[in-house]
């Protein structure tokens, strides 16, 4: 069982890890997991996935040197491996952390409530660039003492958006047909593997689909698992979805869901993308990863029997039921499905739901619910059960807030 990706918002305005890192990965340490991913540590301070990420977009200093080598311990501390996630948001940057991202192409975020900005197109030295700051932060990760990185190749972040159709409408040698818009990736994981050597683990999270019409489709993801086996990538973490059709939250976008041609199992009801994995891991020997809705232990059995995975990814559970991996060992049948609990509006207020922006707005409150839950851990030991989806949602909102305006302020 791995604690999936989730991120925290707990780096200080210079995007150093805090001391609320070290006390929050030490109790997922302690939680049971064998292996924890953290949350996007991004490569470009100009392009946060939110406010409060950590930053590693050049060789580290002496004090961020000692502030990562403290997370690694502190996340590590029981015997588990501790794996980076490394990233770029691209144009799912806040528009006010930077309101003219770069992507691949200019091609706006098709959100309402216009919280992201214009993008720009990347330059081809700007990519170059950017390929040679992922395997510079994950050769930090490894000086570092954690055990391993994972590079983010989905849910619509930067990598994502060059693999997709969709957002990559460039005419050059990172455009047009799939071994062009797939060239990013594989160069980042060239230069990583050449950064931190053959026995480094090094993950790919990789989208199954977008699940949008004319995006990544699941033929595409699977070619480009192949490519990454040959490219000496050691797991492939299968998820989907983008902040436009957020199928890694188990919701439904404004627009229509573009299916896939996938053979459907009864443990789809469960686990959202555990299909896609069995359909890849036939032709593909790499370990897969499954992350997406799995709460039972009778499922994640099933799961694992059937070779649709080698790694159970859990996420939400574990922000609230930190100790969820050991439970589940000692012989629970389930974790807590908490967000089905969960909503910004009261029932009788259900129908506008119906309205594009307040389905939008309340998919992102629900997010904040257990971006609260992750602060309070960080910062007190001790989880927020009781805490309204409304609250959290202007708890987390002031966060940012504040934490964008001490950024601007140091210039």
């Amino acid at each position: 069982m791995v604690k999936a990706a989730m991120t925290e918002g707990l780096a200080d305005i210079g995007g150093y890890p805090t001391g609320a890192h070290e006390q929050l990965y030490r109790i997922w340490s302690e939680g049971g997991s064998g292996v924890l991913i953290t949350g996007n540590v991004v490569v470009d301070a100009n392009h946060l996935e939110r406010p409060g990420n950590v930053v590693v977009d050049r060789e580290p200093d002496a004090a961020m040197k000692e502030a990562l080598a403290k997370w690694a311990a502190a996340s590590t501390s029981a015997g588990n491996h501790t794996w980076v996630q490394i990233s770029h948001a691209g144009r799912q940057t806040l528009k006010t952390v930077n309101p003219h991202p770069k992507a691949p192409s200019a091609v706006k975020l098709g959100l309402p409530g216009g919280q992201f900005g214009e993008p720009e197109a990347l330059r081809t030295e700007e990519i170059a660039d950017l390929v040679n700051r992922f395997a510079v932060a994950a050769k930090a990760m490894q000086e570092a003492g954690f055990s391993g990185v994972q590079i983010h190749g989905a849910h619509g972040y930067l990598i994502s958006q060059f693999l997709s159709p969709r957002s990559n409408q460039r005419d050059d040698n990172y455009g047009g047909e799939l071994a062009n818009r797939a060239r990013f990736l594989l160069e980042i994981i060239d230069a990583t593997r050449e950064a931190v050597g053959p026995a480094f683990p090094v993950a790919v999270k990789l989208n199954s689909a977008d699940f949008q019409k004319g995006g990544f489709a699941f033929e595409d993801s699977l070619q480009v698992a192949k490519w990454l086996e040959e490219h000496g990538v050691d797991v492939i973490e299968i998820s989907g979805g983008t902040y436009e059709q957020p199928k890694l939250l188990g919701m439904e976008g404004i627009e229509p869901t573009e299916k896939q041609h996938v053979a459907e199992s009864t443990l789809r009801r469960e686990a959202y993308f555990v299909d896609f994995a069995l359909a890849m891991q036939k032709q593909v020997s790499i370990p897969l990863m499954v992350t997406g809705g799995f709460r039972s232990r009778a499922a994640m059995e099933q799961a694992l029997a059937e070779g649709g995975a080698s790694l159970i990814g859990l996420g939400r559970p574990l922000c609230v039921q930190t100790d969820g991996p050991a439970r589940l060992l000692a012989g629970a049948e389930s974790l807590p499905r908490y967000e089905d609990e969960l909503a910004l509006l009261p029932s009788w207020l259900g129908f506008l739901q119906g309205i594009s922006l307040i389905k939008t707005l309340s998919t992102f409150a629900t997010t904040y619910w257990f971006y609260a839950q992750l602060d309070s851990l960080g910062r007190t030991g001790k989880v927020l059960p009781k805490l309204s989806v409304l609250k959290a949602a202007m708890q987390v909102g002031k966060q940012q807030s504040t934490f964008l305006k001490a950024r601007r302020s140091q210039g």
